[in-house]
């Protein structure tokens, strides 16, 4: 058996070298390639070139002047657009500026200054020595991290299953601590392992016992018909909500930030009735009414749900040969190894990369020294911590098909180096 061990180790070491070879020819040619954010790529963007145009008439269909002050919560044309695309009440979603990060950012601090439903605000559990805590499905996405941390808010890490969270763990902590105020969700090809919500998960997430009475539902559907190999149906979370009997557990965010332009698209919240009336009274004191301008322009530009549903055919076909690069790399070079685990998305932005224990920091650097930026490790847990430290998300959008090709090749290469030290011993 020690003979059979020190031949392993002498192949490992070999095999090392030589990827290591390769490691410095690539490192020769000083590359410059982005995998880090899942940003449109040029030519995702110039499908919405026309909205450059828009709009061409100002005046709304009642005859107010979109150019002039007014209309607090979004032109009904927009509502009416959205909530046929989204399944929602228009009369319950509010239109506001570019972000939905910005629109999730301010309701969190919202209830953190003043509470919802006559409830405690969050923020004085802080000052009292009991921070307000939150669940974060894992691996999840950054920012939504970030608003928490921004605002003393207590991170949970809950596993992410094929389906959605795991239940049984989530309804066990929000049934025992008052302290949990809320989850995280991104529902559709959620970011960065493109898993779908099932309709039992959404069910249980609307109607689940909790010993908050503030408890809340922070939906992010921000990938909500961003389909590109296969079109997956989700379940309307704030009709199950209504039908549970708690109207206002759930805020429902999404934007057109990856469907027109990122800089200048439309994001909206909706909710329940007694949450979008102290929304919009919270509002009234900022603003006195977002771009209603850039509102007319995509209702111009799009016209109905139909459209929009086009639109994002078009993208999936911008998308798909990018994914295909990508998964295709992944299987063909390290398919049938210990050296990493992948999503298979159906849609979305991202594909989620799992590592060997102990590697994605290593593999994360070795890149960046070769030219390839990813997402930093850890970016996709409360705190950065990824106790594993083994995931890695890869952004495929932004590069075309030659520089992703480059940029999947080093990233295989460092995963392979890493993997290798690791068994070895020499990292």
């Amino acid at each position: 058996m020690g003979q059979m061990n020190d031949e392993k180790q002498m192949q490992l070491k070999v095999r090392l070298e030589d990827l290591w070879a390769k490691y410095q020819a690539v490192q020769e040619q000083n590359l410059a390639l982005n995998m880090a954010r899942g940003k449109p790529s040029p030519r995702q963007l110039d499908l919405s070139n026309e909205l450059l145009n828009l709009p061409k008439e100002y005046h709304l269909e009642d005859g107010t002047d979109a150019r002039n002050y007014g209309i607090l919560d979004g032109i009904p044309e927009c509502k009416e657009l959205f909530g046929q695309l989204l399944g929602l009440n228009p009369g319950n979603i509010i239109i506001g500026g570019n972000s939905s990060l910005n629109m999730m950012f301010d309701t969190l601090a919202s209830l953190s200054l003043f509470g919802t439903g006559g409830c405690k605000p969050w923020a004085q559990y802080r000052f009292e020595g009991t921070p307000v805590k939150f669940l974060c499905p894992v691996p999840g996405y950054d920012r939504h991290f970030i608003c928490c941390e921004e605002l003393g808010i207590e991170m949970i890490p809950v596993p992410l299953l094929q389906d959605g969270p795991d239940m049984e763990v989530v309804k066990k902590l929000v049934r025992e601590d008052s302290l949990i105020k809320g989850i995280w969700c991104v529902p559709l090809h959620s970011n960065p392992s493109g898993v779908c919500y099932s309709d039992e998960v959404v069910t249980q997430l609307a109607s689940m016992e909790t010993a908050a009475e503030d408890f809340r539902i922070f939906w992010d559907n921000a990938y909500g018909v961003h389909h590109i190999y296969e079109e997956v149906s989700l379940k309307n979370v704030l009709e199950e909500c209504e039908k549970c009997g708690n109207p206002e557990r759930a805020y429902y965010f999404f934007s057109t930030a990856k469907i027109t332009f990122p800089g200048a698209g439309v994001a909206l919240v909706a909710s329940g009735n007694q949450n979008i009336a102290e929304l919009k009274k919270h509002m009234s004191a900022q603003t006195i009414s977002h771009d209603k301008i850039n509102q007319l322009r995509h209702v111009q530009f799009f016209q109905n749900a139909e459209n929009i549903r086009l639109h994002m055919k078009k993208m999936a076909q911008e998308l798909r040969p990018k994914f295909d690069m990508v998964l295709n790399k992944l299987e063909e070079e390290l398919g049938g190894t210990d050296l990493a685990t992948w999503s298979q998305p159906k849609g979305g932005y991202f594909v989620s990369v799992d590592t060997k224990p102990g590697c994605a920091k290593r593999v994360v650097s070795l890149a960046k020294e070769a030219g390839v930026v990813l997402t930093g490790a850890g970016a996709t847990y409360p705190y950065k911590n990824d106790e594993k430290d083994s995931n890695i998300r890869i952004a495929p959008s932004y590069p075309t098909v030659e520089e992703l090709e480059k940029a999947m090749d080093i990233f295989i290469l460092c995963v392979k180096i890493a993997g290798i030290e690791q068994e070895l011993g020499t990292c």
